[in-house]
């Protein structure tokens, strides 16, 4: 029998619509190896089911709250206002969004005391590695893992610059 991990990082959307862009924060999180649960938990539809999510998520074992939603995107900042965790809201651009400002909005001016470190438009995975760095202060095994991603895209960039400036050389 197969041990589960304990979820620490909640990624949660307002809708299945929103999941292809909140499966990146999911696989990023797979890649460091943080065990997360995923849900849907919608603000307008089912607040009890938010205000339920949000309340337990500590005793539950959660350090982090990943929140993505479009439109008039409550989710985030109604979690936060609910929870001492970090959250950390991505706004999707969905179908009836204002091209993304909406959400992008919503998410980035909260008030003051109900704090939201907010992402870029769809950006699931930077979500995913900011959570992952949060957790990494505490976690020396997972510092390594993040520690060698950066390097890895550090490497990948100067070997790119190298194979350009041998291009432009001929």
């Amino acid at each position: 029998m197969v041990k589960t991990l304990q979820p620490i990082v909640g990624i949660i959307m307002g809708s299945d619509s929103d999941l292809k862009i909140m499966e990146a924060a999911a696989a990023i999180l797979k890649e460091f190896e943080v065990p997360y649960e995923l849900s849907i938990v919608s603000a307008h539809r089912t607040p009890l089911r938010m205000v339920e999510y949000a309340t337990s998520a500590i005793g539950r074992g959660l350090k982090v709250i990943i929140a993505g939603a479009g439109g008039a995107a409550h989710l985030p900042g109604m979690i936060s206002s609910m929870t001492i965790l970090p959250v950390i809201g991505v706004p999707i651009k969905s179908s009836n969004s204002i091209d993304g400002w909406d959400s992008v909005l919503s998410i980035l001016q909260m008030p003051n005391g109900v704090p939201v470190a907010t992402v870029a438009l769809n950006a699931a995975k930077n979500a995913g590695i900011l959570a992952a760095e949060i957790l990494a202060l505490s976690n020396n095994n997972l510092s390594k893992r993040l520690t060698a991603f950066k390097k890895e895209m550090k490497e990948e960039v100067e070997k790119k610059a190298t194979a350009i400036s041998k291009k432009e050389n001929l």
